[in-house]
Parts: structure tokens; sequence; C-alpha cells
């Protein structure tokens, strides 16, 4: 999820330095007194103009009030620290849980950034980080040592780089303050919100068998109208043009380290019958809700579980052996996830939402299905890679895939994910046949997070050269 982080509301932080300490009180006690009066529409007139334009009114509203009925309102907060002096962080308890709120302010005291995710206790790092990537090639051992070095120890990062018909790894990790390398082209992580294009990718292959029409209604495999009869599509949800909110209002996120595991049948069917609410429909508005509909959906066309369905269109289908839907008896296959601390976390379990972030897999078996894009006769993965929707002037967005131009203007796909104990990142330019895949044990949550998607980017373009 870019990231695919299940509290995530918008981030546009800058490197501005800190103004005085006043200003940030001000801001995050105005933020607090308005949140909990419900006056979500003082908290937009505070944001700065760039803010506005990434968040509009509507979608803060909308962010605002979910949030208020999952964790409650604000009993207190404590500032806790600058981060990477960009951004103040503050320990804020909310009536059912405790959150990092992270705000940065503008020159004018104007609110430029704001995220917020579950609190991990800070600890101490340090600086001294030893490159012994001395087997790989001068300028890969750099480019990896400079984004992983503030990463904890014991992260893995397990990477892929297809250039000119051939497929090298890099592994690395980090141990004892030293990035080393290691082979792990073999060992499974978490992939998070990558699962989306493959989500798509069955979408696109019920599509080319005829079975269904992008433009088709999902109402129609339900038992029961949706809420004040409002019609979903297969083609919004791939796309994130539904108007569906992130998550769902009646997603108890009260487990932090697991969220998606007692989200069930019983829970989407009350979704649609008694929550379901559009915004901004035929606007691109990420949603994992979205997502997660959409594979459930496409299970119920074929009378199967999505899973199933998932590993007959797309396991199976691409030899991707060892590609799972589950973290059980993965025993030393398994690359433990460790929280931003680096300390280990459990794996997410999923149920309905499976099509939002469910997958686990390799960079090997990524590999395989990224060269399967490179054959322009396979009609179903082209379909997935044809623009849909203009997200911005910079990008658009497929079925699932996210269009983009390369740092020398090149095309490329891209989508990324994040769950509690990993963070991955995977970028193709299809036309010169090259690809960049990233997996790793990074928390989602870690500060750094944001290095893995750099690192790809990077990778990609060190191809072009």
């Amino acid at each position: 999820m870019k990231k695919s982080l299940f509290l995530l509301i918008a981030i546009l932080m800058t490197n501005l330095l800190f103004a005085q300490t006043e200003n940030y009180k001000t801001a995050i006690d105005n933020f607090q007194s308005n949140y909990n009066a419900e006056k979500y529409e003082e908290i937009f007139n505070t944001f700065s103009s760039e803010m506005k334009q990434a968040l509009p009114l509507e979608q803060t509203v909308e962010f605002l009030k979910g949030l208020k009925s999952q964790v409650g309102k604000i009993e207190n907060k404590e500032f806790i620290t600058y981060q990477q002096e960009t951004y103040a962080t503050y320990k804020t308890k909310f009536e059912k849980m405790v959150l990092a709120v992270n705000i940065s302010l503008d020159n004018e005291n104007l609110i430029n950034g704001l995220f917020i995710k579950p609190y991990e206790e800070p600890t101490q790092t340090t600086n001294n980080t030893i490159n012994s990537l001395s087997n790989y090639p001068k300028e890969i051992s750099e480019i990896i040592f400079s984004k992983a070095k503030d990463f904890p120890n014991n992260t893995q990062l397990s990477i892929a780089i297809i250039q000119n018909g051939k497929t090298n790894y890099y592994g690395v990790i980090k141990l004892n303050d030293t990035i080393k390398s290691i082979e792990n082209q073999t060992k499974v992580f978490e992939i998070g919100s990558i699962t989306k294009v493959f989500t798509s990718t069955v979408l696109a292959s019920l599509v080319e068998e005829g079975k269904i029409k992008l433009t088709d209604k999902i109402n129609s495999y339900y038992s029961f109208p949706f809420k004040d009869n409002i019609n979903l599509n297969f083609i919004d949800l791939a796309n994130h043009t539904s108007g569906l909110p992130r998550l769902p209002e009646n997603l108890d996120l009260s487990n932090e380290t697991n969220p998606y595991k007692s989200y069930g049948k019983n829970q989407i069917e009350d979704y649609l019958k008694n929550f379901l609410k559009l915004d901004n429909a035929k606007t691109y508005s990420y949603s994992n809700l979205g997502t997660g509909l959409l594979g459930y959906t496409l299970g119920l066309t074929q009378k199967m579980s999505f899973q199933k369905l998932l590993q007959k269109k797309v396991f199976d289908k691409y030899k991707m052996k060892n590609s799972f839907i589950s973290s059980n008896n993965l025993n030393d296959k398994l690359i433990k996830g460790q929280n931003p601390n680096g300390e280990i976390t459990s794996n997410w379990d999923w149920d309905v939402l499976f099509g939002a972030g469910g997958i686990l897999s390799t960079t090997e078996d990524l590999v395989k299905f990224a060269e399967a894009q490179f054959n322009p006769k396979n009609k179903e993965l082209t379909l997935t890679r044809s623009p849909t929707s203009d997200i911005d002037e910079d990008m658009k967005i497929g079925l699932g895939w996210h269009l983009l131009k390369s740092k020398s203007g090149k095309n490329l796909v891209w989508h990324n994910g994040g769950t509690g104990g990993y963070s991955s990142s995977m970028t193709l330019n299809t036309n010169d046949k090259t690809a960049v895949i990233i997996l790793s044990n990074l928390s989602a949550y870690h500060p750094k997070m944001r290095n893995i998607d750099g690192l790809c980017f990077e990778l990609i373009n060190e191809t072009e050269k």
C-alpha cells in the first residue's frame, strides 16, 4: 500500500527546518481541540495549499470521521521528538489505542504533512554502519548501503535486477551494524500491496476468457441489495476510482499487529448492507477495501475462494511454486517480519480482504511474474498495464499497476507494499525488459521505510545508464 499502511492519511513532509517549538504545540493543540469537537473543516483550514490539493476537504472529513469511529477521541498527547528535522512526533492516546501523530509545518505555520500510525517506543540508532558488500558491483553496493544503513539490525533485503536477459540477485542483511551479503532469493516475505497487482491479474484473466467484463457491476453476485442501492463495478475497484474509503468503517483496528484477521464474510456483508457510502467516485482514491472487495467478488464469480482462484490463475500459470496465501507451515522458508525497533512481529492473516495485501512470495518467484510482463502476446498482463485513469500529471493508473516515468523519461509500471513487519517495491520497464524487485522485513511503520521505494527507483535508473 505507497504504502500500504492501515492508518495513513497524507504525507507532504518537506525538508524545512523547524520554526519555534511553540508553533508545533499550538498546531497540535488546535488539531486535538477541533478533532474532538468534530470540526473537521477547521482542521482542513489549517492545511497549506499543497496539503489541501493532496487531501481535499471531502477526503479530509472522510478520513477524520473514520479515524474517530475507529479509535475515538484524543485523551492526551506527549511530544516525543523531531524526526529527521522535518516533522514533530506526538505519542497520542486515543480512547481505543495509542497512535503516533506526526505533523510538519511550513514557514507560515500551516500543516503541510500529517501522518498517523501505531505508536512504537523509539530506540537508539547508530550511525557507524559498515559497508561489507565488496562482492557486489561498486555502484550497486553503494546504492544499497546508502538506503539500508539506517535500518535495524537483522533487517534483510532480497533484491532482483533483470537486465539484458539476465537476472542478478543481491541479498543483504544488517548484522552488528554491518551490511553484508546473503543468499535469500528463495526466502519468503510478505509482499503487502503488491498483491493488488495479482488481484487485477486475476480480473484481467477472467475478462480475457470472456467470463466477466470490466464494466460489469459486482452487485449481481450478492444475494442482497447494497445500501442506498449503490452499484459498484470491477474496473473502479481495480483502479481505485470506486469512491470507497481506504478502509471499511466496521473494521476493528484494536488488534494492531494483525488488523485484517477477523474481517470476514459477515463483516463485509454488514458493510455493504449498512455502511456503504461513496465519496468522489471516478476520482482516484487508494482503497484497501476496494481491492479486497474486488478479490472477494472475483471468487464469488467462479464459486470458489479468491485464494484458490489466485492459485489457479496466477501461481500455477506462471510456475510460482514459492508463493503462498498464508505464513502457516513455512518454517525456515519464511523471513520473520520486524516491528520498527527490529523486534520480531506477527505475520498478518487475511480473510475476505486478502486481495488487498495477503500474498507471501520470493524475489525468485516475482522474477517469473516480471518476465511474463515482457511478453507482448500476453493479453491479460498487457490489460493490467493499460491506462484507465489519471492520478495526476505525472502518474496514471492501470488495473493495479501505477504508470509513471523514470528519471530519463522512460515508461515504468510500479507498485509497492507494506505490512506491520515488511516493506516491498517492484518496478518494470516492459519496453527495455528491465525490472527491479525488492522484498524486505523492514516494517512499513519504520521512519525510513520510504528508502525501499527510493532504492527501487535508484536501481531501475542504474539499468538505464
